[in-house]
C-alpha cells in the first residue's frame, strides 16, 4: 500500500506508513498512521513524537497524549490536530478524501494518478523534530532552511527527513 504525504504544497508518495527523521545514530520514527478513516468504521489514527517551538516534547499514542497534555488534541475521523494555547495549530495531519486530493497542484494529482496511492494525508504545522525545524504551511514545505514548493516525488523506501532535506 502507498501513502502519498502531502506537506506544504509538495507530495511525498512511498510504500510506507511512517514518516521519520535521519541523524547520525540512524532513523527515528515520528509519524506512524496507525489506520485511515475508510468512511465507515475505521478512523485515522496516529503515532506522533514532536516537539514545539519551545523545545517540549508532545507524543500521541493511538491519538492519545502520552506526555503532560499541554495542548488540546482534537480527533475527527479523518484529523489529528494539536492547538496551542493561543489558538493557533502546532500540527494538523488531515486525510484528504478523493476530491481534495484531485484538487491540489496538477503536478500533484499526475503523480497520484501515476502511483496510485490508498490515501493522501495532508501536514500542516510548525514544530520540532529532533533538531530539524519543519515548517509547512499552504506555500512551502521547509525544513530549517531548505525549502520545497510544489514538488511531487515518489520514492521505494520511507519518507525520511534529514538536515541535508528530504529523503525517499
Amino acid at each position: 500500500m502507498k501513502y502519498a504525504f502531502v506537506i506544504g504544497t509538495s507530495a511525498f508518495i512511498v510504500p510506507s506508513r511512517v514518516v521519520s527523521y535521519a541523524d547520525q545514530e540512524g532513523d527515528h520514527e515520528f509519524l506512524r498512521i496507525n489506520s485511515i478513516y475508510d468512511g465507515k468504521s475505521s478512523a485515522l489514527n496516529i503515532d506522533l513524537h514532536i516537539k514545539d517551538l519551545h523545545g517540549t516534547e508532545i507524543s500521541l499514542v493511538s491519538n492519545k497524549q502520552v506526555t503532560e497534555p499541554l495542548y488540546l488534541v482534537t480527533v475527527e475521523n479523518n484529523s489529528v490536530k494539536i492547538i496551542k494555547d493561543d489558538g493557533n495549530t502546532l500540527i494538523h495531519i488531515h486525510q484528504l478524501d478523493d476530491e481534495a486530493a484531485m484538487g491540489l497542484e496538477h503536478n500533484i494529482v499526475a503523480e497520484l494518478e501515476v502511483n496510485s496511492p490508498a490515501v493522501a494525508i495532508r501536514i500542516t504545522g510548525e514544530f520540532f523534530v529532533d533538531g530539524l525545524h519543519i515548517r509547512a504551511e499552504n506555500e512551502k514545505l521547509h525544513i530549517n532552511d531548505i525549502g520545497y514548493a510544489t514538488a511531487a516525488m515518489a520514492g521505494q523506501n520511507q519518507l525520511v527527513f534529514t538536515s541535508e532535506g528530504v529523503v525517499l
